[in-house]
This record gives structure tokens, sequence and C-alpha cells, in this order.
């Protein structure tokens, strides 16, 4: 994973939550959402190691097995009153989504509900019972040492945020905020707070420049100063993190450790969000994952990193509400990167996108003709080599339409310099950040390397076009008239 950070405490600080890390949160409103082992197959292509689920779905804890991915399980708003008002509820969600996918799937902690307090207060009387029930239920299973319990906060449960020195919780909250607390520093737990400097800035009374939001370097007299500590904050998120820090010490709890649950910033708004834009999606996210993975800490906690999980995997155009609630994902569901992080030097954590290493392939579920038509049509009109999928040479195997079809679209696709339309062919292919290089077969593409682009005229048929041998040896009956048919459909689907 990445950079590996190690916290480095002096007695005076938190407590350890061990190495620095970015993960992601996936959510599951998306249209053809991708199935579970699809999602498994590019967290591991992206280095990703921490994920945060918004419930306990079974077939994707199943596809998580023996992959030593860390997992978030949570318990959904809509199950919050049942647990916090029964031992024997919670006892047997644990035994159904914890129990049952232990150790094969590397969970780590429950998030119970979501911003309950604020989105949800009719639950804040049982929200602290919840965790106590969840937390006897693990002991009960010697489970309690590898798997935290706690609950997501939104960062607007801290009144007067700047400065952090005057920072506090909202009082209203103080009857479930102490125990909570108290729970937490009792268990070895950490706060778990949700930090959107978007929303911050997008305060319609809001004065934070848009530098400041997304880390962007500031000149010293443009830092934000708290002049009861003269700590100097060059960073929304720095600040939030640290009013939560002496929101705590207020109530008189200074050794518990923050994760940041949900952060990130939306690629895409409607007109009354001007600043939700693709180029400032990528320089917030990119320069996130770089602060969480430097080892700087915040002003009030230097050198002890805050761990993060990104809002989120990938776009969910199912949500309701703005335009912007559709677009924080950092991939769309069909594997495409929304935008290229700006990670030099960031390790190997979303190491495909550092270098924009995707790739087309067939769709599982394609038309076995089209695949054939899409074939005929790279190795002919599109001018692909294809001679690697010849009989005896390292792409023939395995000898199938689809996988034979899979190398002749991805090689017109990276040839293509990967430009937008490049990758459909009439609907049987799409993006993926997964090589689908296998054996000596290596996939043009792979290790970064494009193929090289030709002209735009090249799309259409020269007399040259079946050179490569494809024709002939990859169109599995029929007759060549019909080939042929299929293949100008695909070029006027292509063009």
């Amino acid at each position: 994973m990445a950079v590996l950070i190690i916290f480095h405490l002096l007695a005076m600080f938190v407590p350890a939550l061990g190495d620095a890390f970015v993960g992601v949160n996936i959510g599951s409103a998306v249209t053809n959402m991708p199935s579970p082992t699809e999602v498994v197959a590019l967290l591991k292509t992206q280095g990703i190691e921490h994920v945060r689920l918004y419930d306990a779905d079974r077939a994707m804890l199943r596809a998580l097995a023996n992959t030593g991915i860390r997992v978030i399980v949570s318990v959904p708003n809509d199950q919050l009153l049942g647990i916090g008002q029964s031992n024997a509820t919670a006892a047997n969600w644990v035994k159904r989504n914890v129990i049952a996918h232990v150790p094969a799937t590397n969970i780590t902690a429950i998030a119970v509900g979501s911003e309950v307090l604020t989105s949800l207060p009719n639950a804040a009387p049982v929200l602290v019972s919840a965790l106590k029930f969840l937390q006897a239920a693990l002991v009960a299973a010697n489970l309690d040492q590898q798997i935290k319990v706690s609950t997501p906060h939104s960062s607007f449960i801290i009144l007067d945020s700047f400065p952090p020195s005057q920072a506090f919780f909202n009082k209203t909250w103080d009857p479930v905020m102490v125990p909570l607390l108290n729970f937490l520093q009792s268990t070895g737990s950490y706060l778990m707070l949700n930090v959107y400097p978007y929303y911050d800035f997008m305060q319609p009374n809001a004065v934070i420049p848009l530098d400041y939001a997304l880390f962007r370097p500031l000149p010293p007299n443009k830092e934000a100063i708290d002049s009861n500590t003269n700590l100097h904050y060059t960073n929304v998120f720095d600040a939030v993190v640290d009013a939560a820090y002496f929101a705590m010490s207020y109530l008189n709890f200074t050794k518990i450790p923050i994760i940041v649950t949900e952060s990130g910033w939306p690629s895409k708004g409607d007109s009354s969000e001007p600043d939700a834009t693709t180029d400032n999606a990528n320089t917030y996210n990119s320069n996130l994952i770089r602060h969480v993975l430097n080892n700087s800490g915040t002003p009030k906690q230097p050198g002890i990193s805050v761990s993060t999980y990104i809002y989120e995997l990938y776009n969910e155009d199912l949500r309701t509400g703005a335009v912007s609630e559709n677009n924080w994902g950092l991939f769309y569901a069909n594997g495409a990167p929304v935008y290229t992080l700006h990670l030099t030097n960031a390790g190997t954590v979303f190491a495909n996108d550092t270098t924009n290493q995707t790739f087309c392939v067939a769709k599982s579920n394609a038309d076995t003709k089209m695949l054939q038509a899409a074939l005929d049509w790279a190795c002919g009109p599109g001018k692909v080599d294809c001679s690697p999928l010849l009989h005896g040479q390292p792409c023939y195997d395995p000898n199938s339409v689809a996988a034979h079809a899979t190398y002749a679209i991805n090689a017109y696709y990276q040839q293509m310099a990967k430009s937008a339309g490049t990758c459909d062919f009439k609907g049987v292919a799409s993006v993926t950040t997964t090589n689908p290089s296998h054996g000596s077969c290596i996939f043009p593409g792979s290790h970064g390397k494009n193929g090289s682009s030709i002209n735009g005229t090249s799309l259409a048929p020269s007399t040259n076009s079946t050179n490569s041998g494809c024709l002939s040896q990859y169109y599995n009956g029929g007759s060549l008239t019909r080939s042929l048919i299929l293949t100008l459909i695909l070029s006027v689907a292509v063009l």
C-alpha cells in the first residue's frame, strides 16, 4: 500500500491507529453496478487496501475474502433503532454480518449508522446503546481487539469551528456525545468524522478562498491563523480535524484519535455549483492523498496523520438531489477513471491512475456475433496488428471469439490513444483499469505504454486492411459477405 506511514506518538498525543492510509467508500446507487468480483478487481488494480461499505452486503464481503483488504462494514440507519433497543438483535447482526465472514474477510470496524445526530436525530437516544450492544457481541466472539465500533459524524456537529481552539460540539448533543466519547476512549476506538471542505466552501456566508479549500499552496500572509494558539492553517481539512480535537478536549477527552470516514470533491454540478469541476475534484483528491500519506499531520497534532476514506469509488448516478450528488466518484461504473489523479511520488495507491493505464475489453454478456464483427473490424479497417492471435502465437489461447475480440479492440483503443468513443464497438466493449494480459500474452497498453496513434482517416477501409490475417483466421462460420456487412455496421457505429 502506497507509502506506509507510522504514527510517531509522544505520551501527550492520542493513541496510534497504525499506519496512515487512504481508503475509499463504496456506494451502490449505480446503474449497472459492477459485480462484487469486478469491484474487488478494480480495488486490487488500484492498490486500494482499505474500503468502507455502507452496509454488510454478503456478496461483497465474500468477494473481499482472502484479499487482505481491510473493510469497515456499516449498520444502515434504518437498522439502528432495532439494534439500539435489543442486545439480542445486535448479537444476531454481528453473527450474520461479521462472524460469518471473518477471518477470511478482514473486517476492521463497524460503522454504526451515518451522521445520526444530524440526519436521524430521533435515533440519537439509542446510538450509544447500539455501540455497546455490538461491542458486547464482539467481546463474546473474542473479536473486540481487531474490530472497533464507532459511528460517523458530520463535521457540522462542531460549532464555531474557526478558530479551531474555540470549537465545541453542539451542546444539544452533550447527553449523547459524552457517553459516546467515553465509549470510544474505553474501547480504544476512534472518532469517525466526515470532512467536506466543499460544503464549507459552499456555505452561503462563507469567506473561504477556493485555494484554501483545495490544499493549494498559500503564501504566508494568506494562511489562516488561530490567534489563541498561533497555529497556522493552510487548508480547511486540517482546520476541521483540529476543531474536532479541540471540541473533544473541551469535554476532557484527549486520547481519542480521529479517522476521516468521508472526504472528497464533486467533479460536476449544476449552475449553482460552478466550482464542482473535474479540475477541482482532481486537485482536491490528489492533494488530499498526498497530505494524508506524507505524515504531516495537523497543526495541533503534527506528525500524526489522519487516515481518510475518499468519497467515493464510483459516481452514484441514482442518487437524488443536486447534480453534484451523482458526481463524487473516482470512476465510472464501467471502470474508466473520471479523471487522472495527479499523484507523482505517491507510491502505488491508485497506481494506474497515475499513468492513465486503462484497457478496452469485451463485455461479459456481449453478443458473440457483434464481438466477431468487432474483431474483424479492428483487425481489418482498424489496422490493428492481430498477428499475436494467430495459431502458435502468444495470444492464440484461449481460442474464443470473446478473448480474441478483447485483444483486438484493446489494441485499437490503445492505437487511438484512448480517445473518447474508441472503446464502444456498438456497446459490446467497456473501459477497465484491470490489465487483461495473461501468461505470455501482453496486451497493448500494459505498463502504461500506449500504442501508436494514427490519423483520423485511418477509419476508412484500405486495400491492405486484411493483411493481418485476422479476417480469414478469425471469422468463424458463415460467409465473408455476412462478415463484411457486420463490419460496415460496426464502422458506422465507430464513426
